[in-house]
């Protein structure tokens, strides 16, 4: 018999497995098979020099994975830290967060928070007890029933163990009763209620939905059949076409017969935007429109002098180019925006004018913007105002501009146009719109008593018969707010002052003589439906009762409340902007997010609080497209600049500006030292005076925190952490990463610029 291979090579026999260890990483093992090695032998355990290296790596890794932990953990504190103290910086500046509903909000959170955090504590002892499912269950079938005859409705579909509370004999200890009587309490208390409420909300939810999907249907019939306004003038194409041609420096009525150019009035409210006069104030002066037949009102509400002087030159430049133009400034800020219409309208040559054009500060109309609106007028006594839609200049700046995209997307193509085309009825948004003057006195003028005037206005006027049309396919340029500050402020405005409106004209509509079913439309579903319960069921719903929801699980909530439906409803919304699917899940976090803000604002307008009266003038950055860079540059081109042109300015208006070139430059030492080099320039040889663009590092303001929605950030957080002793999976991760959500805009990381 021939003897093993392994004798061939030596007497000994090879035992254990032999290990290779690589120098250049000393954690990386390579096992070799001895040759001749048993079977039995390879099926042994590691030697000890393998088990070492094993357990070395093991350790390197924990301690790596420690490490990288504890320098997130310590970064987190470090941004948590710096926040904090930019935030207490910023909070010297008025806000509708320092009014008292503010502050109640706020307190109720935090008492909301910590009252969660107990319970999350005391829960989970109970659970690691085992007090939530009691041992000894009724023996027999009869006595189950009977005891679930006995239990309210809402909670026969529990299993048996969450149905029956311990005996006395069982209750192990004053900690285990307290936790009875809690189990006691909230069965007999709480969930009932709980679950009365969320049926609410849930249908108030339904009833929205179906609103939604109601206008959905319309703009997809609109679609279809290609229905849109269409204006009564028959040469109103050759029009369009001439407009093209015509020079803007020149050319009068005589030069298309067959047009209709009647008095136009421009006006341009605006108050301390020195980051968008300039551009706003060059499109609208290149208006295509006969000068002897367009007046533009610059409406200067500023209280900042070099704001105001600068504001002035540009005016002069343009006067001097042969723009109809003038410029006005109050002395007194009072009605805000609707004061400033106000007194513009009662000007003695306002008379002499059909029609009235308005543009905020940051919009940037094109050229054939009153061509393509003011024939609509003609031939339609009836028509009192033409709205056109926004585009933004800046939608894809960083991840809050697309979600502002979704939604004004959606509000423009879905909303506004369907309400146009089947009830002549919208809200006006306060810009880039033509109105009858007529109209407007018809139904009383601008009034101060909202900080919704636009929207006053347009209630007004449809009470008295006058019909309105939007026009989808006519934009005009603006810009969205780049910070969740400023973009919180406006969505506290636009959703108090509705609000606030809706008790001052809820009289008029009932006295009105419009038809029975246009007043129904103007309570029920444009004020009640989506001002009022649409933040009212939202904040609820979401920030509230689910939350509750989680440490009462007697009161539960269906999941296709949290999921199915809001994903539906979200994919409706995102379907006027299609290049905005990828963001469907932070569009529909992000909403819920801001269900605090507006759900505050909806309660300070309702109930005349205090901010509901407030007016913040949004940020802008004085973006601009590049296709208007172009026209800019070859406008240039064509006018070059003259010395002339601000010869209208006098000796003593030239000290002036000298003496605030001094005081431009130490109010923006740190932040425009460029426009101050400019200003002074100016002041010595008479030049026109242009605002540079600022980098976006200077633009960048420091990030602050905000503290109702970190609040319910930590609220949620301590919800998702409760479901999972209770096992709810789905309801874990939207509270995560509704939480997750809540954090990042708290942190005032939702604003961030994209790279």
């Amino acid at each position: 018999m021939a003897p093993p291979p392994s004798s061939w090579w030596g007497s000994e026999e090879q035992r254990g497995t032999p290990v290779v260890v690589k120098m250049d990483n000393p954690y990386s093992l390579v096992e070799i098979d001895g040759p001749g090695m048993p079977d039995n032998k390879k099926a042994r355990g590691k030697n000890a020099k393998q088990f070492t290296w094993v357990l070395l790596l093991r350790a390197h890794r924990a301690v790596g994975c420690v490490a990288w932990l504890a320098a997130g953990f310590w970064g987190v504190l470090g941004a948590v830290n710096r926040r904090v103290r930019r935030s207490r910086d910023a909070d010297a500046e008025p806000d509708a967060e320092a009014s008292g509903r503010g502050r109640a909000m706020l307190g109720f959170l935090r008492a909301f928070l910590l009252l969660s955090l107990a319970m999350l504590a005391f829960e989970t002892v109970a659970h690691y007890k085992g007090w939530h499912f009691p041992q000894h269950l009724p023996g027999n079938l009869q006595e189950l029933e009977d005891q679930l005859q006995q239990l309210p409705e809402h909670l026969r579909h529990l299993p048996e163990q969450l149905r029956r509370l311990p005996e006395r004999r069982e209750i192990e200890g004053w900690l285990h009763g307290a936790y009875v009587a809690w189990l006691d309490f909230r069965v007999e208390y709480i969930a009932w209620a709980i679950q009365k409420l969320s049926s609410f909300c849930i249908v108030l939810f339904m009833v929205q939905s179906v609103d939604r999907i109601v206008l959905c249907l319309g703009c997809f019939w609109i679609k279809l059949r290609g229905i849109k306004p269409r204006a009564n003038v028959s040469s109103s194409a050759s029009g369009k076409k001439a407009s093209r041609r015509r020079d803007v420096e020149g050319g009068d009525a005589d030069d298309d017969a067959d047009g209709y150019f009647p008095m136009v009035l421009v006006q341009m409210p605006m108050c301390n935007e020195k980051e968008v006069y300039e551009t706003s104030i060059s499109h609208v002066c290149q208006l295509d429109w006969p000068r002897d037949r367009m007046l533009v009102q610059v409406l200067d509400d500023s209280d900042d002098e070099v704001c105001q002087m600068l504001i002035k030159a540009e005016v002069t430049k343009w006067s001097q180019r042969g723009v109809n133009i003038i410029y006005r400034h109050r002395l007194n800020r009072t009605g805000y925006k609707a004061g400033n219409l106000k007194s513009a309208m009662s000007c003695d040559y306002v008379k002499d004018y059909e029609f009235v054009a308005i543009f905020d500060a940051d919009f940037q109309p094109n050229p054939d913007f009153l061509k393509l609106t003011v024939p609509h007028f003609k031939g339609n006594p009836e028509l009192g105002l033409v709205q056109a839609r926004w585009s933004f200049v800046n939608k894809d700046e960083n991840l809050l501009t697309r979600l502002q995209n979704i939604n004004l997307c959606f509000h423009f193509e879905v909303e506004q146009q369907v309400n146009g085309v089947y009830l002549n009825f919208f809200g006006f948004n306060g810009t880039a719109g033509v109105w009858r003057i007529e109209a407007l006195e018809d139904s009383g003028g601008w009034m101060e008593r909202t900080t919704v005037e636009d929207m006053d206005i347009a209630v007004r006027a449809h009470l008295c018969g006058w019909k309105f049309i939007f026009l989808n396919d006519v934009n005009v340029l603006c810009e969205l707010p780049e910070s969740y500050q400023a973009y919180r402020k406006q969505q506290h405005r636009w959703h108090s002052g509705p609000m606030q409106l809706f008790r001052l004209c809820l009289p008029a509509v009932f006295k009105s003589k419009i038809p029975f079913w246009k007043k129904a439309n103007l309570v029920m579903l444009f004020f009640l439906l989506r001002k009022l319960v649409l933040p009212f069921y939202s904040f609820t719903l979401f920030c509230v009762i689910l939350p509750l929801t989680m440490f009462v699980p007697e009161a539960e909530l269906p999941i296709w409340v949290i999921c199915y439906i809001p994903v539906l409803m979200s994919l409706l919304n995102i379907l006027p902007a299609p290049k905005s699917f990828p963001f469907i899940i932070p569009y529909l976090l992000f909403e819920n997010t801001m269900s605090v803000t507006k759900f505050n604002a909806m309660v300070s307008g309702l109930f005349q609080l205090g901010s509901s009266y407030e007016w913040v003038v949004t940020k802008k950055a004085g973006r601009t497209s590049s296709a208007s860079d172009i026209l800019a540059l070859a406008e240039e081109d064509a006018h070059p600049p003259q010395r002339k042109l601000t010869r209208g300015m006098s000796e003593g208006g030239l000290q002036e500006w000298g003496k605030l070139r001094e005081h431009e430059a130490a109010e923006w030492a740190n932040k425009d030292e460029a426009a101050a080099a400019l200003a002074a320039t100016a002041a010595a040889d008479s030049s026109p005076v242009t605002t540079p663009k600022k980098s976006s590092k200077a633009n960048k303001k420091p990030n602050r925190i905000f503290k109702k929605e970190l609040a319910l950030a930590f609220l949620l957080l301590t919800a998702a952490t409760r479901s999972l002793l209770s096992a709810q999976g789905l309801h874990f991760y939207f509270l995560l990463f509704q939480g997750v959500t809540f954090l990042a805009v708290g942190l005032d990381l939702i604003g961030e610029q994209v790279s």
